[in-house]
């Protein structure tokens, strides 16, 4: 029997040892991945900011009131732009961009969604969310041009009144251990939070030809698609990130496993060897 207990131990060291030479290469894999959506992530920052800045300054300076991405309306449907991957393997990076929406729909009937990634859609889809669009296959290597997309959807629902709101759901890059699900309202816009991005600005006041309204209406949408296409590239590295830990944490806990699975090896071969000795002598005792 102690025989039969080692071969046992035996198999379980070396489907524990592929397993962790699986999760080892998935690391490995993800972190190559992870640095290029960072050195991504730095190059679109800039761009959004720039827009971002020049966005609060004409609301500073023109002293505008009105304004269809401003102004606050009856809120009877909100869209909800939600970003997760398309792969597990990844902690709770899914979940956890689902559950900051979930945390902010107190009523899912006045919910629409576009989900990105079919972690997203499969898990709305399965609770019988509305849901006007999906986008599949993007969330690893997103360009811009799905962020055109995406933006260019929700600002059209917007603009036919379809929805009242329009909020992006995505994951923040702390650092290469924390990832933060965050929720942010894309329209209408809020005033205060773009006047506090403004971090500095002149004394004088701006004029615009034409109108600042007219620049409004070409700025606000390209800054929304920069925010979601930001968001899209901050998710990308936010996902290769958490795989990334997901699978250093599996493969540390395969190496334990293996030094646990060795030591019982161990004992029990020296188990056996002992049990052959005692019978061998048992024997010669009793031939006596």
């Amino acid at each position: 029997m102690a025989g039969v207990g080692t071969r046992d131990i035996k198999r379980k060291i070396k489907s524990v040892n592929s397993t962790m030479q699986i999760t080892k290469a998935m690391e490995l894999v993800s972190t190559a991945k992870l640095k290029k959506n960072k050195d991504r992530l730095e190059m679109t920052r800039p761009y959004y900011e720039t827009v971002l800045k020049t966005v609060g300054e004409i609301m500073r300076d023109a002293d505008i009131e009105e304004h269809e991405y401003l102004s606050n309306r009856e809120i009877s449907k909100s869209l909800y732009i939600v970003l997760a991957g398309d792969r597990g393997l990844c902690g709770g990076y899914n979940i956890n961009a689902i559950k900051a929406a979930l945390a902010h729909i107190e009523d899912p009937s006045k919910a629409l969604i576009i989900p990105v990634g079919k972690k997203a859609f499969e898990f709305f889809k399965r609770n019988e969310f509305e849901i006007e669009k999906e986008y599949l296959g993007i969330s690893e290597r997103p360009e811009f041009a799905d962020a055109r997309k995406i933006a260019r959807l929700a600002m059209k629902l917007y603009s036919q009144e379809k929805v009242d709101e329009v909020h992006l759901v995505y994951t923040r890059m702390e650092s290469t251990i924390s990832q933060v699900a965050t929720r942010l309202k894309l329209v209408p816009l809020d005033v205060e939070a773009v006047a506090q991005e403004v971090a500095e600005v002149a004394d004088e006041k701006a004029s615009f030809e034409p109108s600042a309204e007219v620049v409004l209406d070409y700025l606000i949408p390209k800054s929304i698609e920069s925010t979601i296409f930001g968001g899209l590239i901050e998710s990308s590295a936010s996902e290769q990130a958490a795989r990334r830990n997901a699978m250093e944490n599996a493969t540390d806990n395969a190496e334990e496993m293996i030094e646990e699975l060795t030591l019982s090896f161990n004992q029990a071969r020296q188990s056996a060897i002992t049990q052959e000795i005692t019978e061998i002598v048992g024997g010669a005792e009793a031939l006596k």
